[in-house]
């Protein structure tokens, strides 16, 4: 099993910035694809970005590009996502998601592993 820990949420202004960090453990090996996802009070959980196993390949939702970045350092079994230029609507819990396999999908049924989220809140 892959274990996950999201940190780094918090309030923030509008046009602030926040790092968030997800911290993995267990059998990461067996983790490949991994991706950030979202959840706001009332809605359901929404995808936001995806990194290959390699780093190498990024798929963003439309509405953070240019203002998210995803990263992942394998040595510290760590991923990362930068925001920046935050905006009220960006206000969600958000959820670290790993998959078993290389498929970086945008639906949380392509994901096996889920940390248990960190609050993020935006504003005005």
């Amino acid at each position: 099993q892959v274990q996950l820990v999201e940190s780094g949420g918090g309030l923030v202004q509008a046009g602030g910035s926040l790092r968030l960090s997800c911290a993995a453990s267990g059998r990461t090996f067996g983790t490949y694809a991994m991706a950030w996802f979202r959840q706001a009070p009332g809605k359901e959980r929404e995808f936001v970005v995806s990194i290959t196993y390699s780093g190498s390949s990024f798929d963003y939702l439309d509405s953070v590009k240019g203002r998210f970045t995803i990263s992942r350092d394998i040595a510290k079994n760590t991923l990362y996502l930068q925001m920046n230029t935050l905006k009220p609507e960006d206000t969600a819990v958000y959820y670290c998601a790993a998959s078993s396999t290389y498929y970086s999908g945008r639906s949380f049924r392509d994901y096996d592993y889920w940390g248990q989220g960190t609050q993020v809140t935006v504003s005005s």
